[in-house]
């Protein structure tokens, strides 16, 4: 199994009623910006945990680096009144991009006060800061998105079918049809995560499995992630608005592709690479990266040379 080479603190923070997980590395009390990490879509903070290990010392040396699970994910929101009860989420049945937004705010005003931060978000996490980004500028020193496209654009003509399917999908959620799936063990969940990246290594992903999922009374493992996290977003998604959030960052901002590109499978022709490309021409202070033999899972594939990337682009 891999074996962790810098280990992290692992505490609780209350956020808009929840007790947000998060994991810090290095030092509480540091002169450096505290370089914070957002994961993506049914992922953990743990996922970083080879990118850190992968900074080089005199990067992390006097620096606090904090990851935390998004509502919903992980050990945020989790149902801990139970040991060995799975994984349960009371007291949501859908996920709004609004409340991303005002956790990340609410967990800068705990770790960071008035200090800009360097954020880092992947795919969804990306997505989030970027908006955030535009939203809050005077709170960002320096902004990398790995592989946060956003996603294809809409019309208003779409929202009453868009508002009556996520109807449709509440109601399949309640009846217990959108359920993740169970592993027999945590071996089982390895495979799964080598299944869908098939460049990582088994070692990482017995450890990542670990921390993805987590055994209920019956001795099967559930993925760490709200069911919930599947339905359809009611609002329509506004590009317009979008475009204005980027506009409005004054942060440099580095964006990252990996050199497998999925986002156009994803999509299926609704929306393109070079439709996001012209989308980021709206940042003002933009730069482009690609990491080399990666897919969507980058910080995965290559932490080495994203690490070396990040810290580059925080040090220029």
């Amino acid at each position: 199994m891999y074996q962790v080479r810098r280990s992290a603190h692992s505490e609780f923070t209350p956020v808009r009623q929840l007790k947000y997980h998060v994991l810090r590395w290095g030092q509480a009390e540091t002169t450096l910006p505290p370089l914070v990490l957002m994961h993506g879509w049914m992922d953990v903070a743990a996922s970083w945990q080879f990118m850190v290990d992968a900074f080089s010392p005199a990067f992390f040396e006097n620096r606090t680096v904090i990851a935390a699970d998004w509502r919903g994910f992980g050990l945020t929101g989790l149902d801990t009144s139970e040991p060995g009860a799975g994984a349960s989420y009371p007291g949501h049945d859908n996920y709004w991009f609004p409340d991303y937004l005002a956790d990340l705010d609410f967990l800068l005003d705990h770790y960071a006060g008035d200090r800009a931060v360097d954020l880092v978000g992947h795919s969804m996490g990306g997505n989030v800061v970027m908006l955030y980004a535009g939203v809050r500028p005077q709170r960002i020193r320096r902004l990398v998105n790995l592989e946060g496209f956003g996603m294809p654009a809409t019309q208003a003509a779409q929202a009453p079918r868009r508002y009556a399917k996520w109807m449709d999908e509440l109601k399949s959620l309640h009846r217990g049809e959108l359920a993740l799936k169970s592993y027999a063990d945590a071996d089982g969940v390895a495979r799964r995560l080598m299944k869908t990246n098939p460049r990582l290594g088994e070692d990482k992903a017995l450890w990542l499995a670990r921390h993805w999922a987590r055994p209920n009374a019956q001795g099967q493992w559930n993925i760490l992630g709200d069911a919930a996290h599947k339905i359809v977003n009611a609002q329509l998604y506004r590009v317009d608005e979008v475009l204005a959030a980027f506009a409005a960052i004054t942060a440099p901002v580095l964006s990252v592709e990996a050199s497998h590109n999925q986002m156009e499978q994803w999509w299926e022709g609704k929306y393109t690479l070079a439709e996001f490309h012209q989308r980021l021409q709206s940042v003002p202070r933009l730069q482009q990266a690609q990491i080399q033999d990666a897919g969507h899972m980058l910080h995965h594939d290559q932490p080495e040379q994203l690490a070396r990337l990040i810290e580059n682009f925080l040090a220029d």
